[in-house]
């Protein structure tokens, strides 16, 4: 019985060491990056009838063709862990990308043409596993969903506050802008982007001179206040997303040399350091263990 486990687990060693160069080497990255762009070409396609009615069976040949090619990727990506299979499963990527292959082979999608279509758009994002940049920036928007969550709190407790001040303000002079909760909601959510700044001024200084304060005070808070803190928060979560790419390359990768001059390596040369001194104080310790009138040999000198 052990033996068997073990011949089983040499032959899941070798198929591994025998898949994985084919799945790190460029052109495998490169030809998966082509169908995904060639599959997004096709959905562009089939948006125009008369062009994709004159076409559906070379479409559809196209299509099956670039769906086995998936298959065939996602499974030479699971051999390639065949030694290690959690290994397959701790990285995300592969998740999604078996989730969005294996589905177009699931009974009962292929018939409904709007699920499929949603499968093959869900395609165009694996372009984000093979562009570092792309991935860093997926992970980025990821990451400041907390953020923007916080932001729209906030957001929405600044436009309710002005809005209030406005209908109490404006109703009756500008019933059209600000004679309902909803109305005023409206008219300030679009002077967040500026637009018609002029023309509620120049309306509001016809109803009261103080009409100036209440527009500078909401344009300062809400369009470079705000706009400052989502600009922030997306740049830190920006931040975090490279750390995170750069701490999973390291521990999915070959192990490093540390840069000349860089911290890390004045570390590992004070640990060595370190080491050193250690060893030659217990060598220190040793000296009067050895006795006087002995001459130092070949292998003392050693």
């Amino acid at each position: 019985m052990t033996s068997g486990v073990e011949t089983l687990s040499g032959r899941r060693h070798l198929v591994a060491q025998r898949v994985r160069p084919l799945t790190e080497a460029p052109w495998f990255s490169h030809t998966a990056v082509c169908a995904i762009t060639l599959n997004a070409m096709l959905l562009g396609v089939e948006t125009y009838a008369g062009f994709a009615d004159r076409w559906a069976t070379p479409l559809g040949i196209v299509e099956h063709l670039l769906l086995a090619l998936f298959g065939v990727e996602i499974l030479l990506r699971a051999l390639a862990h065949a030694d290690h299979p959690a290994e397959f499963f701790r990285n995300p990527w592969n998740i999604f990308d078996a989730l969005v292959v294996l589905c177009a082979f699931a009974p009962g999608i292929g018939q409904d043409s709007t699920v499929l279509r949603l499968l093959r758009l869900a395609r165009v994002i694996r372009t984000a596993r093979f562009l570092p940049q792309l991935r860093i920036i997926l992970n980025a928007i990821g990451k400041s969903l907390p953020g923007m969550a916080s932001f729209l709190l906030v957001g929405s407790l600044v436009l309710y506050l002005y809005a209030m001040i406005g209908w109490t303000c404006f109703a009756t002079a500008d019933p059209e802008r600000y004679g309902s909760l909803g109305r005023a909601v409206i008219t300030l959510f679009v002077l967040m982007t500026l637009d018609g700044l002029g023309d509620l001024v120049h309306a509001g200084l016809v109803i009261s001179p103080w009409s100036f304060m209440y527009y500078a005070s909401y344009v300062l808070v809400s369009s470079f206040l705000l706009v400052n803190m989502l600009i922030g928060v997306v740049i830190n979560s920006l931040d975090q997303a490279r750390e995170s790419e750069e701490t999973f390359n390291a521990s999915s990768g070959p192990e490093q040399l540390p840069e000349p001059g860089s911290a890390v390596e004045q570390a590992t040369l004070q640990d060595r350091i370190a080491t050193l001194r250690a060893g030659l104080d217990e060598l220190e310790q040793q000296l009067p263990l050895v006795p006087a009138g002995r001459s130092p040999g070949v292998h003392d000198r050693v």
